[in-house]
Formats: C-alpha cells, sequence, structure tokens
C-alpha cells in the first residue's frame, strides 16, 4: 500500500513540473498565465517563446506523462499484487494528467492536458495490445484537422471526442473503454473556454509561415 502511495505522489510530482511557466519565466522574464491566453501549455509556450522552443514544451510535457506509464509503471508493477499492472500504469497516468492539469507549484493553476495525456497513452500503447491502433488513428486524424484549420484547440477536441470511438471499435475491455471517456471528457471540459471562441468564431490560428 506504501509503494502505491509513493507512487502516486512521485506521478502528481512528475506530472506538476510546470515546463511552460518555467521556460517562459527563464527565458522571457515574465509569467506564462499573465500573456497570451494565460494558459500554463505548449500552444501558448510557442507564442511566446516561437515555435522552437515550444516544440520543446511540448515534448517535454508528453513525456511527462510517458515516464510516468512506462518508467514508474514498471518498477512499481511487479512489486504491487493489489491490482493488475495495467490498472496500475492507468491510475498513473490519470494522477500526473492532473497534475499538469492542477500543479501544485502555481497555485493548482495549470495546462489542458492534451500533451501530457498523449505522452499517458503513448506509454499505455506499447503495454495494451491493440490500442496502438486506436492512438495512432487519434493522432493521424489530429494532425489532419490542425493542418486545414490551424486550430490547436479545435484538433485537440475533436480528437479527444473520436478516441474513446475508436477505442470501443477496436473492441478494447469496459475498463479501457471507460478510461477512454474519462479522458476524453478532461480534455473536452478543460477547453470549455476554447470551445465558446470556436463558437464565436474568435479562436487564434497558428501561422505556419511565422
Amino acid at each position: 500500500m506504501l509503494l502505491i502511495v509513493l507512487g502516486l505522489i512521485a506521478s502528481y510530482l512528475i506530472g506538476s513540473i510546470p515546463t511552460a511557466y518555467i521556460f517562459v519565466r527563464l527565458i522571457k522574464g515574465v509569467d506564462v498565465r499573465k500573456v497570451g491566453s494565460g494558459n500554463v501549455g505548449a500552444t501558448n509556450a510557442s507564442r511566446i517563446l516561437g515555435k522552437k522552443l515550444g516544440i520543446l514544451v511540448l515534448v517535454l510535457d508528453i513525456l511527462k506523462g510517458f515516464v510516468v506509464v512506462f518508467f514508474l509503471g514498471d518498477f512499481l508493477a511487479p512489486r504491487i499484487n493489489l491490482i493488475s499492472a495495467d490498472a496500475l500504469r492507468i491510475i498513473l497516468g490519470f494522477v500526473a494528467i492532473c497534475g499538469h492539469n492542477w500543479t501544485i507549484f502555481l497555485n493548482f493553476k495549470g495546462g489542458k492536458g492534451v500533451a501530457t495525456t498523449l505522452g499517458v497513452l503513448v506509454a499505455l500503447a506499447f503495454k495494451i495490445p491493440g490500442l496502438n491502433i486506436a492512438l495512432g488513428l487519434i493522432i493521424i486524424g489530429w494532425l489532419i484537422i490542425f493542418v486545414i484549420s490551424r486550430i490547436v484547440s479545435l484538433a485537440s477536441v475533436i480528437a479527444a471526442f473520436l478516441f474513446p470511438v475508436f477505442v470501443l471499435i477496436f473492441n478494447h475491455t469496459i475498463f479501457i473503454s471507460t478510461i477512454s471517456i474519462i479522458l476524453a471528457a478532461f480534455i473536452i471540459l478543460r477547453h470549455k473556454s476554447n470551445i465558446q471562441r470556436l463558437l464565436q468564431g474568435k479562436e487564434s490560428r497558428i501561422n505556419f509561415k511565422k
């Protein structure tokens, strides 16, 4: 039981690392929460720091979820018998996403969770047979929507909505299907303000030429 508690704490703290905040503060000397959209994520960081550093922030946010599920999960799974290895990894990943969304280091104001969720899903795809197909389709769908619309939030919301659909299509267990719905709901709810701006036609687009 103690190992599970320590694992959950570690997962939350790793997820809580405010990558965008750290980079923007160190490089520009400003608070990312007070610039641009105010979101503590890679998209807002790219607006402030440029695309290259924005991509670096994105990769690091993805790695937070991946490391927790793949490496911490592998370390804990053989040592814990109370729950299955897959369930343990999913719980650890879920806690890391919560850390990103509500980081203790910034008064519980974090990002939207898309990048860290992607890292969690990529790691799970290595461990859960068939999940890689659903994940691959979602990534392709996200890219297509983003290239056409140039709106990150639109691509993220649609991809989140489609993810549990693809998981169900490929006949995953009730447990995995339920988790996919919860993760999708998390992302969609975190994009509530973006959805409002999308409906109003006011959501920002990425300029590929800059």
